[in-house]
């Protein structure tokens, strides 16, 4: 999932992402990418088919719940618009992967052994990061 948004739920708290990860960074090795309004539920209790389906359905379209997000970008907000501790240029690349409350009881991406194999989009995730950064990085003869 590539938010273009966190929605915190319960509050009038809505922050824009300029992302720059985008679908198409992941479409050749993931098997579904989606894009849009990612919600930030206040607990796990939330994170629940109810839920997200009201804010699927409503006019959030959001693409998924999870508890973090809109505090990260509130932090890095405050830290680049407010405080002036970063430069307002800084680069956010945000993804998430579906894991932590499956349909099946035991069916999360993390069962099973892990092995020399692990969480596979962890690394998915981790390995765009790096590209993207090495990417920017000039190279030096």
């Amino acid at each position: 999932m590539v938010p273009t948004s966190h929605v915190f739920e319960g509050t009038a708290d809505n922050y824009p992402i300029y992302n720059d990860f985008d679908c198409s960074d992941f479409e050749d090795e993931a098997k579904f990418v989606c894009s849009g309004p990612m919600i930030t539920v206040l607990g796990t209790s939330l994170q629940n088919r109810d839920v997200l389906a009201y804010f699927k359905y409503s006019s959030w379209n959001a693409i998924g719940l999870e508890m973090e997000g809109a505090h990260y970008q509130k932090a890095i907000q405050a830290a680049t618009h407010i405080r002036g501790h970063i430069d307002t240029n800084v680069v956010v690349r945000y993804a998430y992967y579906a894991s932590d409350n499956p349909l099946v009881t035991g069916n999360t991406l993390a069962s099973g052994s892990l092995g020399m194999v692990g969480v596979k989009p962890t690394y998915l995730i981790t390995r765009k990061i790096l590209q993207k950064i090495l990417a920017q990085v000039p190279v030096k003869a």
